[in-house]
């Protein structure tokens, strides 16, 4: 039982990164003899992560198609030949038990070279709107995890298993108290609390609109944690003061989220699993730029269950004073969108997972 070995393959973006490892530490904990291989795309931020996490991984020269016709493209051919063989031969030595996917174009040479093997093996897709190598592969593989309803529009309906999406375990029970969190902040108790989040690198139309209201957020009575990220820090730190706290990252994100009665965030995979445990109401600028558009069907899909409030960026000149006192202003509508949203969340989703890999294993 503890011989097993199992590669996992996924990266490019955090979203596909850490599910792997969540994926991975849940089943080092079921088999601590277990033997596990990472594989990715050289140069990308898995080849970081990875063995920050304590684990081998191997890179692929592997990098998605431009959307606009690029040098770059020529080279994909060739890129696409190498990885197939280094995939190829990575499953050939290594020999896995089963080998589990969490997207990004990295994952699709391996996988596909697994599956001619006859290696079991098992996506889990993140997002509402499937990306592009999971849908290439889902005719070869056992089983697909996914994290929404809805999604035999992309994969085969006897394959799909709604487990959700790994999250970090100290999100799923939030220790610190109300109080015990503000003053981490250092922030006043008898005031509400808005939490702004644009991701670890930040999000520019994001934190422009922060930086043009927070004079506004005063006179709602609200006091900011705004994580401004790493690559604005330095332009929007000056803004800090006792009822704003700009922050490039937030390391303490379970005290973040019980300090907060308002939350703005992207609505990446992750993000959107995350703040369905967190049940608060949350309003949903999609970044407008991500592959098939991926985070605004991630927010429509909570926005159905009247479970969140989305605001396009294009939206937000015209709208977002309006829709935001929609709900700060209304306690009935707070209590409707944090009931709605704490329904959906689905917190065993890495334990899910694991039992699917187990089945596949069987």
């Amino acid at each position: 039982m503890g011989s097993y070995k199992f590669i996992l393959s996924g990266g490019g973006t955090g979203g596909h990164i850490y599910p792997a490892i969540a994926i991975a530490n849940e089943l080092k904990r079921r088999y601590p003899d277990a033997e596990f291989l990472f594989v990715g795309a050289k140069d990308r931020m898995e080849m970081e992560k990875v063995p920050q996490a304590g684990y081998k991984i191997e890179g692929l020269w592997i990098t998605g198609i431009q959307r606009k016709l690029t040098l770059k493209n020529l080279l994909f051919p060739i890129k696409l030949i190498s990885s197939l063989m280094k995939a190829n031969s990575i499953v050939s030595k290594f020999k896995p038990h089963a080998v589990i996917g969490t997207g990004g174009f990295a994952s699709g040479p391996l996988l596909k070279m697994a599956t001619v093997k006859g290696v079991p093996c098992l996506l889990q897709e993140q997002n509402s709107f499937a990306g592009i190598t999971n849908k290439l592969l889902k005719d070869k593989v056992e089983k697909i995890c996914v994290a929404y309803e809805g999604m035999e529009k992309f994969f085969p309906k006897d394959k799909i298993v709604l487990t959700g999406n790994p999250v970090r375990s100290d999100l799923v029970e939030l220790k610190a108290t109300k109080n015990e969190a503000l003053a981490y902040f250092d922030l006043d108790a008898n005031k509400k609390t808005l939490l702004v989040l644009g991701g670890s690198l930040g999000a520019r139309r994001i934190n422009q609109l922060v930086a043009d209201h927070l004079a506004y957020f005063e006179e709602q009575g609200l006091q900011v944690i705004w994580q401004c990220g790493k690559g604005y820090y330095e332009t929007y730190k000056s803004h800090e003061s006792a009822t704003i706290k700009v922050h490039a990252f937030l390391n303490t994100m379970d005290k973040a989220y019980v300090a907060a009665d308002f939350i703005i965030s992207r609505a990446g995979a992750g993000a959107v699993s995350e703040l369905c445990l967190v049940g608060k109401p949350t309003f949903f600028i999609p970044s407008p730029v991500v592959a098939e558009d991926h985070q605004t069907m991630n927010a429509l899909s909570l926005v159905g269950h009247d479970a969140a409030i989305m605001i396009r960026e294009k939206e937000l000149d015209e709208q977002f004073k309006t829709v935001f006192e929609s709900v700060v202003k209304s306690p009935e509508k707070q209590i409707a969108l944090s009931k709605n949203i704490k329904a959906l969340a689905l917190p065993n989703a890495t334990a899910d997972i694991c039992d699917e890999i187990e089945k596949i294993l069987k």
